[in-house]
């Protein structure tokens, strides 16, 4: 147990709050819709039958959940109100989301006190925790505080390589796209009157770029 509480539960991803749906008539390949989720639009990835399934780590007030088209337009929102004020608020969110559901693309955060959390390490002592590792492709990565350090943060991207049908490789060539383009949203105070959110898109040219998409003081 981390004290500030961590929103995060990677013990098998149980525990987590899971977004579920089916889009008829809609397949896995693009032009993708878009999940918007208390205002953070990602991509939305579906399987061959048009289902798709998200982690979120919901706090309490109100929150909402919407599935927009690849134009734009509205398919579906759903709005709730979160009455259980002991559930922990996020302060921060850091979610990175990108355009190429066979990348594999990693977020990296470095924290004030010097830890470092990605993939291979993504819980840390603070209090913050990076859920989930999207190991497939599809993505989004999304790194939560509930109480964060004061101090300099770092935020970093890498297009650590591809995902196909025979796994993990590295052929810059079943790319959908010559460049891939990632989108990193910083969110301060969600759901409160205090909100502030930062959206920075970055290009991804090829396998193994590292790139720094922010720094910032907390």
């Amino acid at each position: 147990m981390n004290y500030p509480y961590n929103l995060i539960d990677r013990g098998a991803q149980k525990g987590r709050t899971m977004i579920r749906g089916r889009l008829q008539a809609a397949g896995h390949k693009r032009p993708f819709h878009k999940l918007v989720v208390n205002g953070n639009p990602t991509p939305l990835y579906l399987d061959e039958e048009g289902r798709f399934a998200r982690g979120y780590s919901f706090g309490s007030g109100s929150n909402s959940v919407e599935i927009r088209s690849p134009d734009g337009k509205p398919v579906k929102r759903v709005q709730f109100y979160e009455a259980d004020r002991s559930r922990p608020q996020p302060t921060l969110r850091i979610l990175g989301a990108w355009d190429d559901n066979q990348a594999e693309i990693d977020l990296h955060i470095v924290t004030p006190d010097g830890q470092h959390a990605y993939w291979a390490h993504p819980f840390l002592t603070n209090g913050g925790g990076l859920d989930a590792d999207s190991v497939d492709g599809p993505g989004p990565e999304m790194f939560t505080m509930t109480t964060p350090l004061r101090g300099l943060y770092q935020v970093w991207i890498n297009y650590w390589g591809n995902f196909g049908d025979s796994g993990y490789h590295f052929d810059e060539s079943t790319r959908q796209r010559p460049i891939i383009t990632s989108r990193v949203t910083l969110v301060f105070n969600e759901n409160t009157a205090r909100e502030r959110r930062e959206d920075l898109v970055i290009p991804l040219r090829s396998i193994g770029e590292l790139t720094l998409v922010k720094s910032f003081v907390y």
